[in-house]
């Protein structure tokens, strides 16, 4: 059902927006499985508008043939030609794009995590730049009707309001111009999430939890004053604040729920989904001293740094710190460093182009961190590309910070997740930087999409992220192979999308158990001279109740036996399993 609407409102919107340009001839060998990393290299060699368009064309007539394309990437490649032809000026044409476009995505929730009300806005605002006032009106009131069914409150409304008197001031309805205005003001007042001194987290059913993120990006801002829009992929200087992400009560552990139309859910609600509300840039001293009165306040004085990877917004990076962080019971700072990744599918080679640069900036980041957060030890999370800036960093740090035995580890934990970095340049780089950190753990996966259309493009030269039998090992690091969990395609997030992989790493985060010791990691492969890489074995652990027993252990750094038991007791409900969770738990610690 869900492709069947996915090729249905594909065909209207390429009728109805595509008559005007020449279609390019699609030879049956284009019904193979379309690749986005490919094309957008092939894109990128194309200089002339004209036949980057034809070509954008005919990828979206070859996704329109298959039963089991992607929303995603239909959605990046009409990103791709809207951009285009802003470029050549063709603001009407872009206008009608961008509208329909929002239409695609409204049909698409189940498996689209878009800013619906942003897409509209921008129809919007080049409607009215080109005089057509109804049109813009009409885009308007549809992204009034998004904000509203998704349960906005306050600012984000009151603009649309006030963009809505404008264009009735322009097209001289005073009428409405007064009423919208009146409105505006009136909207202000309503409690609710992004009002000021609105609601906050909430206990009771139907409600949600915020997570306040501190970030540091070099993005440029975007100019939108929308949260989810603040921060674009232009290249910025080092940029500090604080994002609020909400959670809904009903969270699944793992999962970024999105709104989906198979539920009759028609825009984002913070009591079912995971939505960010604000963002709040702080300049340098302030963001320190923040952090400084944050700790003071905390019982755990850590913090962990989670640094995204390819085809990752602003936006859905805070969202996945956000799940993180309340998944884990992360009782520490939460910490976003967000690179300027273009998010979309086809802009792998532009993503590539800036990550290195944010690779310094990063280590100048996490330096700054060490010396003025307050934070008596630091762990970082990277996820695909965003492994390139983490093991530049690490590298930088490493050949500039060399003290002695006592003086390092710089960091706790460092995770390598899915890393989209040459396996051979990888470990020739963990020799110089190991030292920095408690434990370098890489989770690699056999089965991961991008991976290995990565390799490909790079002329067959394997990723340190690649599991398998010739995946790396090393004394530097553990290597965990997680294919077991399985990968979602493009986004190949298992290491976050499974709770399992969660749970293994908040085993390290408490008592930094070896591979041996945690549970459901079986030895995999040692050849000759080399150390054992470990296998994630699927079901082997009931993964939320140890996320749950973890969360609770983590009150305890140096618990004795008789406090697991209790903490066990009052957590498991299977009397039978209470003594072999006790067993594992004991382990961890050594005891």
């Amino acid at each position: 059902m869900r492709f069947l609407v996915f090729t249905v409102s594909l065909t209207m919107l390429m009728t109805s927006l595509t008559a005007s340009v020449a279609q390019a001839p699609v030879p049956d060998t284009e019904t193979a499985v379309f690749n986005p990393l490919v094309f957008g290299l092939q894109l990128a060699q194309e200089p002339d508008p004209q036949e980057r368009l034809q070509l954008i064309d005919g990828a979206l007539d070859r996704l329109q043939a298959q039963t089991n394309a992607d929303p995603k990437v239909v959605l990046d490649l009409l990103q791709e030609k809207v951009d285009l032809l802003l470029d050549l000026g063709k603001t009407g044409e872009a206008a009608s794009l961008l509208a329909g476009m929002a239409s695609f995505a409204d049909k698409n929730r189940d498996s689209l995590d878009v800013n619906i009300a942003a897409l509209l806005h921008k129809a919007a605002e080049l409607n009215e730049q080109n005089g057509n006032l109804r049109q813009a009106s009409r885009l308007l009131e549809r992204e009034l009707e998004e904000r509203r069914s998704g349960m906005q409150f306050g600012e984000p409304v009151a603009r649309v309001m006030n963009d809505l008197a404008r264009v009735a001031q322009k097209r001289g309805n005073t009428t409405a111009f007064q009423q919208y205005t009146s409105s505006a003001e009136a909207v202000l007042t309503m409690d609710g999430p992004g009002a000021p001194g609105g609601t906050k987290a909430a206990n009771n059913e139907g409600g949600f939890r915020e997570v306040e993120i501190y970030y540091a990006t070099d993005r440029a801002r975007s100019g939108s004053n929308d949260p989810g829009e603040y921060y674009g992929y232009d290249r910025g200087q080092l940029e500090y604040g604080i994002v609020t992400v909400s959670i809904p009560d009903t969270h699944v552990p793992g999962a970024i729920e999105a709104p989906s139309i198979w539920r009759l859910e028609f825009g984002p609600d913070a009591s079912k989904h995971v939505m960010v509300q604000k963002v709040d840039p702080k300049d340098v001293s302030a963001f320190y001293a923040r952090m400084n009165s944050d700790l003071d306040q905390r019982s755990s004085k850590e913090a962990f740094v989670f640094i995204h990877g390819y085809n990752v917004t602003f936006d859905a990076a805070a969202k996945r710190a956000g799940q993180l962080a309340y998944d884990m019971n992360y009782s520490g700072l939460p910490i976003l460093y967000s690179w300027p990744s273009a998010g979309k599918t086809t802009r792998y080679i532009g993503d590539e182009a800036v990550v290195r640069l944010s690779g310094r900036r990063l280590a100048r980041f996490l330096e700054d961190l060490r010396q003025k957060s307050g934070a008596e030890t630091i762990h970082i999370v990277a996820h695909s590309m965003g492994n390139r800036a983490l093991t530049d960093a690490l590298e930088i740090l490493a050949l500039k910070n060399t003290g002695t035995p006592d003086e390092l580890p710089l960091f706790g934990q460092v995770f390598f997740a899915a890393p989209d970095v040459d396996a051979d340049l990888f470990a020739e780089m963990a020799k110089t930087f190991h030292p920095v950190a408690q434990r370098l753990t890489l989770y690699t996966s056999e089965e991961d999409w991008a991976l290995k259309t990565s390799r490909e493009l790079h002329g067959s030269a394997t990723r340190a992220g690649l599991g398998g039998d010739n995946q790396l090992a090393s004394s530097d690091f553990d290597t965990i192979d997680m294919t077991g969990l399985g990968t979602d395609m493009l986004s190949h997030s298992y290491f976050a999308d499974d709770s399992s992989a969660l749970a293994d790493m908040l085993a390290l985060l408490w008592r930094n158990p070896a591979p041996g010791k945690r549970c459901g990691l079986a030895p995999h492969k040692s050849d000759g001279d080399k150390p054992t890489t470990w296998r994630y074995l699927k079901n082997v652990c009931h993964d939320r109740d140890l996320l749950a027993l973890l969360a609770q252990l983590r009150g305890y750094p140096h618990p004795d036996p008789a406090t697991i038991r209790k903490v066990v007791e009052a957590n498991v409900s299977d009397k039978d399993q209470i003594s072999q969770w006790e067993t594992l738990l004991l382990g961890m610690t050594g005891q």
